[in-house]
C-alpha cells in the first residue's frame, strides 16, 4: 500500500488518478495514524519549501517520514517532495529539509526565465530499478525555480535548464524527481510503475 503524503499545499489529485490508472493501492496520509498498513510513501508538493516543512511537522507527518526511510521503506519525492528530500533550501532564507539525500536545495541561476516550466529531455547517466524501461532523451514535465545541488553519486539523469538541474536522484531507498511524473504521460507512468514494483 502506498501512501500518498498530504501536507496541505499540493495538489494530489493528478497524482492520485495516475497511481488509479496504473492500478496502485494507495491511501492518503494526513496524519501519523495513517502510516499504518502503508510500505512505500509518496511525498508530492507545490508551494515553498519553509511552508511545506513546516506542514509536515505540524500535521505529524515529519517523523514518521524519517522513521519509515530508516527502516528501508522506500520514499519518492515529487517536484518539491523532492526538494524536501535533501538538507538545507535557501528558499526564503535556510531552511532545514528531511535530511534523506545530502545536499542543499538552490535558485536556478543562469535561467532566463524562471519558473522552468514545461517539457525537457532527460539525460539518463546511471542504471537505475526507477529509471527500467525510460529512454535516453524521454520528455518530461517541469515546474520548478529552484534544484537541488547534490554530488554525482546521488544523480540518476539531469535535464538543461541555464543551470543542470538533477531530474532523477537516489540514495538508497530514497528516490527523487524533480519533474512531474504524473503530469509527463508515457514515461512518467513507467516511473510510478516501478516505484510501485520496488
Amino acid at each position: 500500500m502506498i501512501g500518498v503524503a498530504d501536507s496541505k499545499i499540493c495538489n494530489i489529485f493528478s497524482l492520485t488518478n495516475m497511481l488509479k490508472h496504473i492500478g496502485a493501492e494507495y491511501k492518503i496520509i494526513s496524519g501519523e495514524q495513517d502510516f499504518i498498513g502503508v510500505d512505500k510513501i509518496i511525498l508530492p508538493g507545490v508551494g515553498t519549501f519553509p511552508k511545506a516543512m513546516s506542514n509536515l511537522s505540524e500535521f505529524g507527518l515529519l517523523d514518521p517520514i524519517k522513521a519509515a526511510a530508516a527502516d528501508g521503506m522506500p520514499i519518492l519525492g515529487i517536484c518539491l517532495g523532492m526538494q524536501l528530500l535533501f538538507e538545507q533550501s535557501e528558499e526564503f532564507g535556510a531552511s532545514e529539509g528531511l535530511g534523506l539525500i545530502p545536499g542543499r536545495v538552490v535558485k536556478i541561476k543562469n535561467a532566463k526565465i524562471l519558473p522552468h516550466m514545461g517539457w525537457d529531455n532527460l539525460n539518463i547517466r546511471d542504471d537505475s530499478t526507477i529509471l527500467n524501461g525510460v529512454e535516453q532523451n524521454a520528455d518530461v514535465y517541469f515546474v520548478h525555480s529552484y534544484r537541488a545541488d547534490t554530488e554525482p553519486q546521488y544523480i540518476l539523469a539531469t535535464s538543461e535548464y541555464g543551470d543542470e538541474i538533477p531530474a532523477v536522484v537516489s540514495n538508497g531507498n530514497i528516490y527523487g524527481t524533480q519533474f512531474h511524473p504524473e503530469k509527463s504521460q508515457k514515461w512518467g507512468e513507467i516511473i510510478l510503475k516501478n516505484f510501485v514494483m520496488l
